[in-house]
């Protein structure tokens, strides 16, 4: 049970917290947040001048037409148009002390997926359930905290698409007796596929359908290389036998070491991305107020000590 306690504030003490603080979240972490208040004129001039927007105009006017029209191809790929891109990759670089003179690229832009896997760890799997429907909270237009249920329904047509693009350093745990396969794109580990300890790095999605009064998943898989430099991986499922209903997205690293990084992630069908957080900007969140019924991006089902998941910047 959670251990509660209270303060007695004087009047004054009172005045000062309610002036600067207000509740938060009460259900999955209750805390108090700062109160925002509107800005004064005094305290917007300072703002402004902290801006890295006069920077980011200053370097984006240096630039060639030629850089220009790569950072808006590369912009294509996450739907921001060339000049966003490039204030969004500035800010993550001034903030990581990085080179402020770079190209983009087509694979990864802005904050990137990273799976990680350290000793004592082996195996990581996290899951971004997709539903036929489901409730989410939604704000009430012309209320200041009023919420209602918002239902989201994804009725799921074939074919499905799943893809992403990624770059992998893994490593099989040591101990694993297995042969190395290396082709033009990556490495990928052979060996006796049927262990229970056979290695693996995956991307996938389960259908689930209806045949025959039975329930029945469908496997559409991406097997990832364990290591490659950055590299596209798609792949699709046309047709199913039954009434096919829902699908669930997974990443599962097993007996393995090392980083998968990933970006740009698909699930399409009905001409449209359904994944949550495809840019992968905060993959680490969770269920929230809004989502309470599955999880706002991804969820993990499998994280021992050693593993983690997070959003990135990549500078690989």
């Amino acid at each position: 049970m959670a251990k509660t306690g209270y303060i007695d504030l004087t009047t004054a003490e009172e005045k000062l917290f309610y002036s600067v603080l207000r509740p938060a979240d009460r259900f999955i972490s209750a805390r108090v947040t700062r109160k925002v208040t509107l800005l004064s004129a005094r305290r917007k001039k300072g703002v402004s001048q902290k801006s890295l927007l006069p920077a980011c105009s200053l370097a984006w006017s240096q630039l060639t037409t030629e850089e220009k029209n790569s950072f808006s191809l590369a912009g294509s790929y996450c739907n921001l148009n060339g000049w966003r891109l490039f204030v969004r990759e500035y800010s993550y670089r001034v903030i990581n002390n990085l080179p402020l003179v770079w190209l983009p690229s087509i694979y990864h832009q802005g904050l990137c997926g990273e799976l990680k896997i350290e000793n004592p760890a082996s195996e990581i799997k996290i899951i971004q359930p997709h539903p036929f429907e489901y409730y989410i909270s939604k704000k009430i237009t012309g209320t200041k905290s009023s919420y209602a249920p918002f239902v989201v329904t994804e009725r799921l047509v074939l074919p499905l698409q799943i893809g992403l693009t990624y770059y992998s350093d893994l490593v099989p745990i040591v101990g694993f007796s297995a042969v190395v396969g290396v082709s033009l794109v990556g490495v990928a580990v052979c060996g006796d596929v049927d262990s229970e300890d056979y290695p693996f790095a995956k991307f996938y999605a389960i259908v689930r359908r209806l045949y025959q009064g039975r329930n029945i998943d469908t496997l559409l898989e991406i097997n990832l290389f364990m290591f490659t430099d950055w590299n596209i991986a798609t792949a699709e499922l046309s047709n199913v036998l039954g009434q096919y209903t829902s699908y669930s997205l997974y990443f599962h690293l097993y007996n393995l070491t090392g980083t998968v990084v990933f970006d740009n992630v698909k699930a399409i069908h009905t001409s449209q991305n359904w994944v949550r957080d495809a840019t992968c900007q905060d993959i680490h969140q969770d269920f929230t107020r809004a989502f309470y019924q599955v999880p706002a991006h991804w969820s993990a089902l499998e994280i021992p000590e050693g593993s983690f998941f997070e959003s990135v910047y990549s500078i690989i």
